[in-house]
């Protein structure tokens, strides 16, 4: 089998997928429908796996040409997939990691009577998110970064029967589709600066630092990766999209959408590096981000919701390592973070499971004697996301703080305190779930294997995921920052300059600190098991906090508000007492009309013969008094 072939059956096999459970979906079992899904993502990983044994890095990648599609004047635009490191990594995180979800899916749908719907929206969602791995050109992403879009919103409303499904559906399609219209914008400029959307072609010919084009087209690539990777402002639909079934949460927030965004902005480094304004603007944006969503972390009680806000800081953290040039570490930190949340967020749907459905981890407690498995592996991924020496987490948030710390102490400091809240929130998260005594009704316990086989995977690869880009502190060789470096020449401008002495003392603090934080968890949370009370009765700033800084309210009054006044009054004003008696009398002017015009069809031959005459003779004199 040529590469080229293996290249096009990446995408093409979930696509199949979706296509033949979308048309079986009534005639199929939940178990049949999982498994033929399961069977599609995991040849893809198959084939990513083949792709990758045989990529020889030295070559920079392949563009493999599967049509003609576009052609429009000088406007030459193929339908084409660009195999090179970066997009073989993303490539096998979607499907690696997108398969253990599959599986998991089986156990956790089994009893849905959609589940083969299901199981075609899933394929479909991972289709869509290769295409914009794989594609050679920004037009091809773009397909993909709507495809994903509008799969995010068949996914998080899938149980559709409850309206605040619909809403949150609804939200996640709307504020996607503002960053958007940013995408949408910045391939425009960069047609018309480089009469080309090839990537190979842009990267290669771009020039000019501080370029206000350059600016402008890489501030709205930022705008769009806002949207899709859920940074401030553009951030409120993530934690709402926990709506969806918990497979669904971990594929946004592991292995799919939200990582989007920073596979373009260090797929398109070179013009970036030429925008160091923009950077800027993505490392701040990407800092305060960071810690506003770890801040609402703290007083979280759906297990879901914890996890998301979670999310939200840790794509913080990629953006500041984007902002800071940083390139490699970001996407090292998307590799470790997709194990431990895909972890997280399966390991929170265990929980569920074996609870009938129960979120709130205040209703839970001690269930580390009734699900083990689940217990375990959850422990291993709340160490991995808090940073704990030698865990993946480890690795690579230290790596985005050495590079803080190299640009600014007070920057360092920053996202000190970001990693302290997670830490704090994920054990405080882990202790109310797993330890002290049950506080709930149902009777807890495990997931069938189908749902704890991923869990021990994604267990096993949060913990040895740092050795994917061992630092030579550790005696490493960075081997994914080297592999990158082929693909993304933004990489090749990234140097850290800290001595090992400074690299040293920085993960001592870092770490000390974290265990001072895991030890004032579990005096709270595991011994005493502390439990917020209703949040009316919190003091006005934690409350505040709690009620996520108020920022749904916030553009609820900006926005939805000023939208359903104008859209009322546009409806009974302009168009119930304008718009309504204009086309209404329109209608009964040409009735009338029609009343009296009818009347000179009389049926009399002898008339119409003089009508006719007359005609022809005003004809004559008109011609004539016209010459």
């Amino acid at each position: 089998m040529t590469n080229d072939l293996l290249a096009a059956l990446v995408p093409a096999l979930p696509l199949v997928g979706a296509i033949i459970l979308a048309s079986l979906r009534r005639k199929l079992s939940a178990n049949v429908a999982g498994g033929l899904a399961t069977a599609m993502i995991a040849g893809a990983f198959v084939c990513s796996i083949l792709l990758f044994q045989g990529f020889d890095a030295a070559t920079g990648g392949r563009t493999v040409k599967l049509l003609d599609w576009i052609s429009i004047g000088s406007m030459e635009i193929p339908l084409a997939l660009r195999i090179d490191a970066l997009s073989l990594t993303m490539m096998l995180i979607v499907t690696g990691i997108g398969s253990l979800i599959h599986l998991y899916s089986i156990g956790y749908m089994h009893d849905d009577e959609r589940a083969p719907t299901f199981f075609a929206q899933l394929n479909l969602f991972s289709f869509a998110m290769l295409m914009l791995v794989m594609g050679s050109n920004f037009l091809i992403t773009f397909i993909g970064w709507e495809g994903v879009g509008l799969c995010s919103y068949l996914l998080i409303g899938f149980w559709y029967k409850t309206p605040e499904y619909n809403y949150a559906a609804r939200k996640a399609f709307v504020m996607n589709r503002i960053g958007d219209v940013g995408m949408v914008l910045a391939m425009v400029l960069l047609f018309q600066r480089f009469g080309t959307l090839e990537y190979a072609t842009i990267m290669n010919v771009a020039s000019g630092v501080n370029d206000p084009l350059m600016i402008a087209a890489t501030l709205f690539l930022f705008i769009g990766a806002t949207g899709k990777s859920a940074q401030l402002p553009l951030f409120t639909w993530l934690p709402d999209a926990m709506a969806g079934p918990t497979p669904v949460s971990a594929l946004i927030h592991a292995a799919t959408m939200v990582t989007a965004g920073i596979f373009l902005i260090v797929r398109s480094s070179v013009l970036f590096e030429l925008a160091p304004f923009t950077q800027d603007i993505i490392l701040w944006i990407g800092t305060a981000t960071a810690l506003l969503a770890a801040s609402i972390g703290l007083f979280q009680n759906d297990i879901k919701k914890v996890l998301a806000y979670s999310t939200v800081s840790q794509l913080g953290y990629m953006f500041v390592a984007l902002g800071l040039g940083s390139y490699s570490a970001a996407m090292f930190h998307v590799t470790t973070h997709a194990f431990f949340k895909a972890l997280l967020f399966l390991g929170a749907g265990s929980v569920i499971h074996a609870l009938g459905g129960e979120q709130d981890i205040r209703k839970m407690g001690g269930l580390k004697g009734h699900i083990k498995i689940t217990f375990i592996t959850f422990f291993i991924g709340t160490i991995a996301i808090s940073g704990l020496p030698l865990m993946s987490g480890f690795f690579s948030k230290d790596l985005i703080m050495a590079f803080a710390f190299q640009r600014s102490p007070v920057l360092f400091a920053l996202l000190l305190i970001g990693a302290l809240m997670t830490t704090f929130y994920m054990f405080r998260l882990l202790f109310l779930v797993f330890y002290g005594k049950y506080r709930g009704n149902a009777h807890p316990h495990e997931s069938p294997l189908t749902m704890t086989i991923p869990l021990m995977v994604l267990a096993v690869l949060s913990v040895v995921g740092g050795l994917l880009n061992l630092p030579h502190l550790f005696g490493g060789h960075e081997a994914m920052k080297h592999f990158l470096a082929t693909a993304a020449d933004g990489i090749r401008f990234e140097h850290l300059e800290l001595s090992h002495a400074t690299e040293w003392i920085l993960m001592g603090i870092t770490t000390m600190l974290v265990c001072v934080m895991i030890y004032i968890a579990y005096g709270r949370f595991a011994q005493k098991a502390t439990l917020e009370g209703n949040e009316a009765d919190m003091p006005f700033f934690k409350r505040l906090i709690a009620q996520r800084w108020r920022f749904d309210e916030l553009y609820r009054a900006l926005f939805e508000k000023p939208y359903g006044w104008l859209s009322t009054n546009l409806f009974s004003i302009a168009e119930q007492k304008v718009m309504v008696p204009i086309m209404n009398g329109v209608g009964e002017a040409a009735i009338s009309l029609g009343n009296v015009v009818r009347k000179v069809q009389t049926g009399n031959a002898s008339f119409h013969l003089l009508a006719m005459l007359v005609g022809l003779i005003a004809f004559l004199i008109i011609t004539l008094m016209s010459n």
